[in-house]
């Protein structure tokens, strides 16, 4: 239990670094956040705080800049891992059956784009980045695929900044204290509806199926 502890105080101490050196930084800060939270490190809500807490009092045009280098760093992290899923092809194909993949894959597929726009909108704790490898890994198009993180992030961090602008301070408060509420309400509502779209689809093709038989 003492470890535990131990272990979450150094990480809100590391994460309390990180966000001052960001917010000291400015744009290249939050660049470099938003790199390491879209690909190998988690940095719990650091893009949308960060966000809110330097677009607070600030022009609409110093905002737009904020925003817009998150996204910047957010595309190229998801890139990097897009690229690892699309490299660890050979590792999945020899632990997973060829039809679950072609199955999933054909889900993937009927998603499209959506499959990464919605999720790279939502706040944890949607699992974003398993979203970004399987695009990576389930083929779709690099372009697809940029214009759907870039879609959905500039969605997520230009609501965050034009309430920042416009309400400052109760906006900063409104993350501090709901946004893991939030998050697992919208988690809960995707995860919902992609499970009732998979059970449709299933009865569809079990429909067709049948179909063809007789």
């Amino acid at each position: 239990m003492f470890l535990v502890e131990g272990f979450i105080h150094s990480l809100r101490f590391f994460l309390g670094k990180l966000y001052l050196i960001a917010v000291t930084l400015g744009g290249p800060g939050l660049f470099f956040i938003a790199v390491a939270d879209s690909s190998f490190l988690s940095v719990p809500e650091g893009n949308d705080f960060l966000i809110v807490v330097l677009s607070t009092g600030q022009t609409w045009e110093r905002m737009t800049y904020y925003v817009v280098m998150t996204i910047l760093g957010s595309v190229c992290g998801c890139t990097l891992l897009y690229l690892v899923g699309q490299r660890g092809g050979s590792f999945v194909h020899r632990r997973i059956k060829e039809d679950k993949i072609q199955e999933f894959k054909k889900i993937y597929q009927n998603w499209g784009i959506w499959a990464v726009v919605v999720p790279s909108i939502m706040p944890p704790p949607m699992p974003f980045k398993i979203f970004v490898l399987s695009a990576g890994f389930f083929g779709l198009s690099f372009l697809k695929f940029l214009i759907a993180v870039t879609l959905g992030r500039s969605i997520r961090y230009f609501m965050w900044g034009i309430l920042a602008v416009v309400y400052g301070q109760l906006v900063k408060e409104f993350l501090e204290n709901n946004l893991h509420t939030l998050g697992f309400l919208l988690f809960l509502l995707f995860f919902g509806a992609l499970i009732s779209y998979v059970l449709v689809w299933n009865r569809a093709k079990r429909k067709a199926f049948d179909q063809e038989i007789t």
